[in-house]
């Protein structure tokens, strides 16, 4: 055998996996099958990625159910029963649990945990993973299942410290959730979560005022030119 072979390489974990969501949990699962050791790193507390930090009011997918979930088991897909069209985020989350229940996922994903650096070594052949508790493992695979939704986009305002009263993302809502009642509400954005939100914040708030920055609906197009 070549020495050089990552094959060669004796590591903690054959692959080291960030996030766990529907990716992340897919991977995971697959390279079970094929006999791999494997961990998953998850900031958050729960499984679900997107879903699991995006729960703000009204929150829900605008793909059919059925075309959102899992396809590789039709006995996953048979048991399981979307009372909705396009569902809502509590039951896509819920879906996502049964999944890593299901597939006994969980013994192999790490929570509250965050991957500070990551370096290859030439010589070994292998990732050198270090994450927030202060430990650090290694592995002939490292592979990023964050997605393109895992870090908020909070734009720099002018003026935006000295605003006195609470500030919230729809990307990374509380997860107590929140009373607009008698509120007087700004929203930004008329994209997805801009639509879904609305007429929930407005349905409490005493005064909702939404702000488009193009002349139509639908997030990250151009305006037409004049």
């Amino acid at each position: 055998m070549d020495d050089r072979s990552p094959i060669a390489t004796s590591t903690d974990f054959d692959a080291i996996v960030v996030g766990a969501g529907f990716a992340g949990m897919f991977m995971l699962h697959r390279l079970r099958q094929q006999g791999l050791k494997a961990r998953v790193f998850e900031r958050g507390s729960g499984v679900g990625g997107t879903w699991f930090w995006n729960r703000y009011p009204g929150a829900r997918c605008d793909t059919e159910s059925m075309e959102y979930s899992y396809q590789f088991d039709d006995a996953l897909q048979q048991e399981w029963n979307w009372p909705e069209r396009y569902s809502a985020q509590p039951e896509i989350l819920k879906y996502a649990n049964h999944v890593a229940d299901r597939y006994q996922l969980r013994d192999a994903l790490q929570f509250n945990t965050k991957v500070l650096s990551a370096s290859f070594d030439d010589a070994r052949h292998c990732w050198t993973i270090v994450t927030d508790d202060g430990k650090s493992v290694t592995a002939r695979y490292f592979i990023m299942a964050t997605g393109t939704l895992s870090v908020a986009n909070k734009p720099k305002f002018a003026g935006l410290d000295a605003f006195k009263g609470r500030v919230f993302y729809t990307s990374d809502w509380p997860h107590e959730g929140v009373d607009f009642t008698g509120r007087r509400v700004a929203l930004i954005g008329t994209g997805s979560s801009g639509i879904q939100s609305t007429p929930h914040i407005a349905a409490q708030a005493s005064r909702l005022t939404v702000f488009q920055h193009a002349e139509f609906f639908g997030a990250g197009q151009q305006p037409r030119a004049q």
